[in-house]
């Protein structure tokens, strides 16, 4: 896989760099994959659906509107996106299991953990841009992520 900054090296004009310096919680320190995007607020409900659905090589990304009270993705949720064929997750928001989701070999990047799991009502959006870090994740774009951060092309 080509590293974030050579991409940025070689599509200055056109890559977007995601600035939230999110933690890195997968088993996968670099993935790739087209986008596929949730938005919701301390409710898992759409993440579960749609990491049960098949993935084909594509990156979750979910914005969580930055909430740190709860975590949307835990061990259950992030094994099956893995089991689906997602190549990674990426969180607005929060984790829980965080020993787990080390274990599992899928990317997953998040800005924090808690115990707390979320709500259960279903509320949300699916495939709709979502902004966050100074990037907008548009769904069907190529998303790309190392140790060096996030870039969108």
């Amino acid at each position: 896989m080509t590293s974030t900054s050579d991409l940025w090296d070689a599509h200055p004009d056109t890559a977007i760099v995601c600035e939230l310096q999110l933690r890195q919680y997968g088993g996968v320190t670099a993935f790739s994959g087209e986008i596929a995007t949730v938005r919701c607020f301390e409710d898992n409900v759409l993440v579960k659906q749609r990491a049960g659905e098949p993935g084909n090589g594509r990156v979750l990304v979910v914005d969580a509107g930055g909430s740190l009270r709860c975590a949307l993705v835990g061990d259950n949720v992030a094994g099956l996106a893995l089991e689906n064929g997602w190549a990674g997750i990426v969180l607005n928001g929060c984790v829980r299991d965080v020993e787990e989701l080390a274990g599992l070999g899928i990317g997953i990047k998040a800005l924090g953990s808690n115990p707390r799991p979320s709500r259960k009502e279903g509320a949300g959006e699916l495939d709709v841009p979502v902004s966050f870090g100074g990037a907008t994740f548009t769904p069907g774009a190529m998303l790309h992520s190392d140790a060096d951060g996030i870039l969108v092309l």
